[in-house]
């Protein structure tokens, strides 16, 4: 098991006793936030180990998803399917799926790649709705949060944003399953074919927070995506009031995560986010 010295000891142990001693092909970890991601091969199958520190708790949440949520999306052939977790551990080990990932490809921004993850969301979305009276106080209390700690925020634009989070409507919220990082850089292409990998950001949210990164991101000028992945999701879920709300929260929590994380150009866009949606209230 050489090559495997960045798991611990614990979970090199549970690894090997589930698919022997299997070669490291690639690190495909990004280094952020304490996961490690191995593509490895054992035997003529490849694989995918992830695995995280004691601080981790996205490989709880991925673990989450599978298999009830991701069944369809494994079934036919675009999600990954859960071999084997741990989640006490924080080890799994899933299919590696064929293809590349889409981010710096020419299909980021294709509006046939944009249906196709329109399609895609759409099935993951659909199996699952429920109302949550306390949703929206539990967000705002968390973009707050996002601002007590120790962040880069302008403080005009901290205090800004403070007042429209204390004056908004904390109502309830109708939640899907979502997977709460939806964009190319967790999306693969393969001759064509788009398929969605990284649930570690799983939980049951409002539909339109699956769309907030691409709004900051892919669709920004582009309003061509926008409409290709509308014709594969179908009707648009968000309501105006609730997305500028909704976008306000992303922005803060992009911009002090980044910050906490060290991720500076990551950081940058939370930033640019923040100023423009305010601009908007």
């Amino acid at each position: 098991m050489s090559g495997w010295v960045r798991l611990a000891p614990s979970q090199q142990a549970w690894v090997r006793s589930r698919i022997g001693d299997a070669e490291v092909v690639s690190d495909m970890s990004w280094n952020l936030v304490g996961s490690i991601v191995l593509h490895v091969r054992a035997g003529a199958e490849d694989l995918v180990v992830k695995a995280g520190d004691a601080d981790n708790h996205h490989i709880a949440r991925e673990i989450g998803a599978h298999p009830t949520y991701t069944a369809r999306l494994v079934a036919s052939g675009h999600a990954a399917r859960l071999r084997d977790a741990d989640e006490a551990l924080r080890v799994m080990i899933l299919d590696h799926l064929p293809g590349r990932l889409l981010e710096g490809t020419d299909a980021e921004h294709s509006p046939d790649a944009h249906e196709q993850a329109g399609r895609l969301l759409r099935e993951l979305h659909s199996q699952y709705a429920q109302d949550v009276a306390d949703y929206g106080s539990r967000t705002i209390a968390r973009a707050l949060s996002w601002l007590d700690k120790p962040n880069r925020v302008a403080p005009d634009a901290a205090i800004e944003a403070r007042r429209i989070l204390h004056r908004a409507s904390a109502g309830s919220a109708t939640v899907v399953p979502t997977h709460g990082d939806w964009q190319p850089r967790n999306w693969l292409i393969d001759h064509g074919t788009v398929r969605v990998i990284d649930f570690g950001r799983f939980g049951f949210r409002p539909a339109a927070t699956d769309l907030t990164r691409l709004s900051a991101q892919q669709r920004r000028g582009r309003p061509d995506l926008e409409a290709a992945f509308f014709a594969g999701y179908g009707a648009d879920p968000r309501d105006p009031d609730e997305w500028r709300l909704e976008r306000l929260q992303e922005a803060i929590g992009t911009a002090c995560w980044a910050f906490q994380v060290g991720d500076e150009e990551f950081e940058a866009q939370g930033h640019r986010m923040l100023a423009e949606i305010l601009a908007e209230f």
